[in-house]
Parts: structure tokens; C-alpha cells; sequence
């Protein structure tokens, strides 16, 4: 946060990311913030969360609608289709897989990897 002022709001916007056990939407943090603070407005939510993405103390996850985590190492998600929800894969990132892709002049910098499926509480409803 090198050259940022603290900031409450923001700390807590993060502190409510990592806390969370999901990988929370900026809709998900301000609805579990907002009761403790009244003065919070979804935009800053918002803001906060897309600004520490860029920072890299989170990672934004493609929605929609995005989704932010606050485990850095990379690793693998999987998103429900019928109701959004994204977990963590408990299998190895592969870095060959970088390697792989190298296509021509690119440079690979990375991957994200998203499984798609139906979550437990979703297939019960099937």
C-alpha cells in the first residue's frame, strides 16, 4: 500500500475478502459491511476492491459478476453455473502449461484456470 493513506473503510473492505471463506462479490462485502457501517456506499466497495486487484493484494476473478480472493499463490477455481458460487481446486497449478502456450513472439505471463460445473446445493435442486 506503498504511497496510501490507511484507510479504515478499505481495511476493512479487505479484511471482510479474506475473512470471508468464499470469493466474495463487491455486492457480497458491502451487504456483510454495511450493517457496522452505515456511511459505506456500494461505489466505494467497489473502487477499493477493483484498486487492491491492481495492487496485487487481491485477485479479481472474472465474472460475472467478479469475484475477488485473497489468496495470491496461484491455483485453480471452480464456478457454478446456476448460482455463481466459486471455490478453490485443490489441484496443483502447472506452470508448464505456460510454457505450452507460448505461441510466436507472445509472452506468457501466467494463466487462470475455471472449471464450470453444478455445486452440491445447486444438484440437490435437480
Amino acid at each position: 500500500m506503498e504511497g496510501k493513506r490507511f484507510s479504515r473503510q478499505r481495511e476493512e473492505i479487505y479484511q471482510a475478502v479474506r475473512g470471508s471463506g468464499e470469493h466474495p462479490s463487491a455486492q457480497m462485502v458491502y451487504d456483510t459491511l454495511k450493517p457496522e457501517m452505515p456511511r459505506l456506499s456500494l461505489g466505494t466497495v467497489y473502487r477499493n476492491l477493483h484498486q487492491m486487484a491492481q495492487e496485487g493484494r487481491l485477485t479479481e476473478l472474472d465474472g460475472p459478476p467478479n469475484r475477488f480472493d485473497a489468496a495470491l499463490h496461484p491455483h485453480p477455481h471452480i464456478c457454478c453455473e446456476c448460482c455463481g458460487r466459486v471455490a478453490d481446486v485443490e489441484i496443483a497449478y502447472d506452470p508448464a502449461l505456460d510454457r505450452k502456450a507460448k505461441t510466436g513472439s507472445w509472452t506468457i505471463k501466467g494463466h487462470t484456470l475455471v472449471f464450470r460445473g453444478i455445486c452440491p446445493a445447486c444438484a440437490e435442486l435437480f
